[in-house]
């Protein structure tokens, strides 16, 4: 069974205290950073190391491309997303074959360095937010629609799940939710008839294995923001849109959370909202707290989805080694 809480640890290797966290009942995932990160044998080193303490710890980072990219050193240097359709004539190549190249790139990089998944892609429609930007495919659903799909693609060649953020699209707020409470004051029907469609689509194709909310207010719909809302998880996500696979909320040490009170009632009210999987970074203490005080439980449904996300790759496989040397030599031209 994997537990709900996915945490993170301070250095480049585990100390006894990280090591006691990790083998804890109620933490099934392990978040990195750069701060994690000094070289890629450290890294493998690292990912060993934690799953010697838990196998079956499902271990991920925000590998986007561009200005997010937690791995530099010996990764390669993925544009982002946004800038995809200037760069695609340079390599000689359409903007839909040089983001599946991307996705390619990323999944077999970080799958190579032991963790299961990146948290990709950002579907979020790049409009009037600073904090999605060029982290998004483009500034129009249709074309975030097909980039975004091709870049899963690229996962798929190599076995590695898409998470999709952040539902239903954060890109028409200006606020920060990381420093910032955000809000959408939209009406339902430009929300849903815009920013939506892209993940509508996505899962109607069966395409996103997993998804991670915005922590947005839109008052139209719910006065909570979407992570900490059954409306939005529940009858809109599961139950409109017939999404089946793995909720994560976002950090829930961002500003954007901290409506909803202390760490333990973020964590109680995300899982009850809906999260199969419940972010409590930076914040070892709010960690600690979560896990000796707060009301959450080990769900057989959500760990059969979250078990789905486990890598099991083989990336000795010389169709996806040279599916992956294909898109990086692709990458190298930009």
């Amino acid at each position: 069974m994997i537990g709900p809480l996915m945490v993170d640890v301070q250095g480049t290797t585990l100390t006894e205290e990280d090591k006691e966290i990790i083998a804890h009942p109620l933490v099934g995932g392990l978040i990195i950073f750069s701060r994690n990160y000094q070289s890629l044998a450290q890294l493998q080193q690292l990912c060993q190391d934690i799953r010697r303490v838990k196998p079956s710890i499902l271990i991920a980072a925000d590998q986007e491309g561009g200005r997010v990219q937690r791995f530099r050193e010996e990764f390669t240097a993925v544009p982002a997303m946004g800038k995809l359709s200037s760069l695609a004539p340079v390599a000689g190549v359409s903007t839909e074959e040089l983001a599946r190249a991307c996705g390619r790139v990323i999944a077999y990089e970080v799958a190579n360095a032991g963790l299961d998944i990146s948290f990709a892609p950002v579907l979020d429609i790049d409009n009037i937010s600073d904090v999605i930007g060029d982290r998004g495919f483009a500034n129009n659903p249709q074309h975030v629609q097909a980039l975004a799909s091709a870049f899963i693609a690229g996962l798929t060649d190599i076995g590695m799940a898409a998470t999709g953020k952040h539902f239903p699209g954060h890109g028409n707020v200006k606020a920060d939710s990381h420093v910032a409470q955000a809000i959408d004051n939209r009406t339902r029907d430009d929300i849903f008839n815009h920013d939506m469609t892209v993940f509508s689509a996505l899962i109607k194709q069966n395409k996103l294995a997993a998804m991670m909310p915005a922590h947005v207010i839109y008052p139209a719909i719910d006065n909570h923001s979407v992570g900490f809302s059954r409306i939005w998880l529940q009858d809109i996500l599961r139950n409109t849109l017939s999404f089946t696979g793995a909720i994560f909320s976002d950090d829930l040490s961002m500003a954007g959370a901290a409506h909803v009170g202390g760490f333990v009632e973020r964590a109680e009210a995300a899982q009850a909202a809906g999260c199969d999987m419940l972010l409590v970074c930076n914040d070892r203490s709010a960690q600690i707290s979560v896990i000796d005080r707060a009301n959450i439980d080990i769900s057989g449904e959500s760990s059969k989805r979250l078990e789905k996300l486990l890598q099991r790759t083989n990336l000795k496989n010389k169709q996806i080694e040279s599916c992956y040397l294909a898109a990086k030599q692709l990458i190298e031209k930009l």
